[in-house]
């Protein structure tokens, strides 16, 4: 047997041939998607996980013959639309995922799909806008221009206008840039030995991301301390810019490879240098592990970081199997509500976070392990907006439903998300990272140092 149900065999990704012509040539892409969209028809499987696949089978059952064949072409793209790249259907759903000989591999087809209306079409000022995380965080960080930008965001005349103008949805809550940035503001503590463990570097340099970077600098911080409480020695990235994943998610691949071509550099020589590369957020890390790799399958260096590039959850599990994580916790947590977002699934670490933070005494963790539909603009935008909410509802319910004293995602845009959806509450966001600083008590026990120096 060749379903997922009866082979042995794991499912895979084939590497994503981007820069062969046939790639963006659009009858040979409609044949594509037409062979394929008949499979996914035929199971339907999927019904259940976003907008995109009820739209498809609507159109075909709307249709005239009630089959594919008389859906108009131009239709596809009213399924690509609403595709937001969180690869649940091809790791939870799809039984006829490679190495099944149908070869279906749904969010890579629809990657393809935006990559040959990216470059045909080109994108909208505002999906331009939204992809630009680095530089629009460069802007809005800029003293007094921070204040403004969060006012502005916040008040309801300015939302309708957004609203009306870029298509940014007045119901957002959209998250505040911060007025230090983490990379200017970030405290190391001293430069302790380097103590390796049979499966952890003993060192870690932490890629800051866009967002921590310009939004929450205070999970960033969060993750320091907890390494300086656990004595490993910690840098910064000497350079960064974005992972490229918003630009991915646009389709503009030949940007992604431009900041693949700045910031793998930086990253190589720390990963040759025996650093684990820590990412505080699953999209970035999820870049470097998965989507570049199978982007760039002959570039040994991108392979080489992809093999140093961590989960801090996942390197803290492995840092306690090697028996070297302090477990000296000072405070319980009560009840967490947890999620775990979909690009952190798609890495397929198992659930790290919920076995360190189990760690914790007189702390229960509550799992949710569903998609919570926001993706990181997908669900901003006004003509998604509802549907992103809907498609959270049963988030928000479970999440909800144990009363917790805290909600938490390894993704701060889904927690934001997931805290907008369930309302009024007496659970407080966090990030799993601050809880775990809270739970060691560390800001008790560590003494300001020195501003943390990129290593050069």
């Amino acid at each position: 047997m060749t379903t997922r149900e009866g082979s042995l065999e794991a499912p895979k990704r084939y590497p994503i041939d981007w820069k062969n012509p046939d790639f963006y040539d659009e009858t040979s892409l409609n044949q594509e998607l037409e062979r394929v969209f008949d499979i996914c028809q035929g199971c339907r499987r999927c019904v259940n996980l976003c907008t995109a696949f009820p739209r498809l089978f609507d159109l075909i059952d709307d249709s005239a013959t009630g089959e594919l064949d008389s859906v108009n072409k131009t239709q596809f793209w009213e399924v690509v639309d609403r595709c937001y790249l969180c690869d649940m259907c091809f790791m939870t759903k799809c039984p006829y995922v490679p190495p099944h000989e149908w070869n279906i591999d749904f969010p890579h087809l629809m990657l393809r799909a935006k990559a040959v209306k990216y470059k045909y079409k080109g994108a909208g000022f505002r999906d331009r806008l939204l992809s630009n995380t680095d530089l629009m965080g460069k802007l809005a960080t800029i003293p007094v221009v921070v204040q403004t930008v969060n006012a502005v965001n916040k008040t309801p005349i300015t939302r309708k206008l957004m609203d009306g103008m870029l298509g940014i949805h007045a119901d957002r809550k959209l998250p505040e840039y911060a007025t230090k940035t983490f990379r200017s503001s970030a405290e190391p503590g001293p430069a302790f030995p380097v103590i390796n463990g049979m499966r952890t570097p003993g060192k870690v340099a932490i890629y800051a991301t866009c967002y921590i970077n310009y939004n929450e600098p205070g999970i960033g911080h969060d993750l320091l301390k907890i390494l300086e409480h656990n004595e490993i020695f910690t840098c910064l990235v000497e350079k960064e810019a974005c992972c490229g994943m918003p630009k991915l998610e646009l389709g503009d691949l030949e940007a992604v490879e431009k900041l693949k071509n700045e910031n793998i550099p930086h990253l190589l020589k720390l990963a040759q240098e025996g650093y684990a590369i820590l990412s505080a957020v699953p999209s970035c890390t999820l870049m470097y592990k998965q989507e570049l790799p199978l982007l760039f399958p002959d570039d040994e260096a991108v392979h080489t970081v992809a093999a140093a590039m961590f989960d801090p959850f996942e390197y803290l599990v492995l840092r306690n199997q090697d028996n070297l994580l302090k477990k000296d916790f000072k405070k319980p947590l009560g009840t967490v509500a947890y999620h775990i977002p979909c690009h952190q699934r798609v890495q397929n670490i198992g659930k790290k976070t919920r076995d360190i933070l189990q760690l914790i005494p007189e702390t229960t963790i509550n799992t949710v392990e569903r998609c919570s539909g926001h993706d990181g603009t997908w669900g901003v935008k006004s003509e998604h907006f509802a549907d992103s909410m809907k498609i959270g509802r049963p988030v928000f319910k479970q999440m909800a439903a144990s009363d917790p004293n805290y909600i938490s995602s390894d993704c701060a845009i889904a927690a934001r998300h997931i805290e907008q959806g369930i309302g009024e509450s007496k659970a407080e966001k966090l990030h799993p990272l601050t809880l775990l600083r809270i739970a060691y008590d560390a800001d008790a026990e560590m003494q300001p140092t020195e501003d943390l120096k990129p290593i050069t």
